[in-house]
């Protein structure tokens, strides 16, 4: 399968071209404070959905938290669709939230992987190893992964966009 299209650039045009110091920065903000609203909705509703009034899924934690991580992943897809990546997204909302969708089930799949090489290869088997692990670690690994592949596939620069100039002429450019 080719992430290719005939509107992309290819992954290593895109790691060649380049962005001012200051727009990655402010870009790795926005990343980071869509990432927190998310985080916010998924523990939220979950609490809510299992804790809150009533008690809807009080006895289906396993449902509360499908439909909690469900939601976090929309808010999180919008926030980056129209904010972090707003310049560079995709104009087929279908194939991006496809691509979305695939990259953030991998990236559960590295803080799961975490976890399980702590848990059963290595044998740290107490609450906090398995935190560790996978809150830990794996979630660190899944973050840096997200951001690479939302910034270079999911949300992919169209291949007719100008190269990035720096603001200021004087302004270091990561290549």
């Amino acid at each position: 399968m080719s992430l290719e299209g005939p509107h992309s650039l290819s992954l290593r045009q895109r790691l060649r071209r380049g962005q001012s110091l200051r727009a990655l920065l402010a870009e790795l903000f926005r990343f980071g404070a869509v990432g927190a609203v998310a985080f916010v909705v998924d523990v939220g509703l979950f609490n809510l959905l299992r804790f809150g009034p009533g008690g809807l899924l009080a006895d289906q934690p396993l449902t509360a938290k499908t439909l909690a991580v469900s939601a976090a992943m929309l808010t999180a897809w919008l926030g980056h669709r129209l904010w972090t990546f707003s310049r560079t997204r995709r104009h087929r909302r279908g194939s991006e939230l496809v691509l979305f969708v695939a990259v953030n089930l991998a990236a559960m799949g590295i803080a799961v992987g975490c976890l399980a090489v702590s848990h059963y290869v290595l044998g740290f088997t107490s609450a906090l190893a398995d935190n560790i692990s996978a809150n830990g670690v794996g979630l660190v690994l899944g973050t840096a992964f997200r951001y690479v592949c939302y910034r270079y596939l999911v949300f992919a620069e169209p291949a007719s966009a100008a190269p990035a100039a720096p603001a200021n002429g004087d302004e270091a450019t990561l290549r």
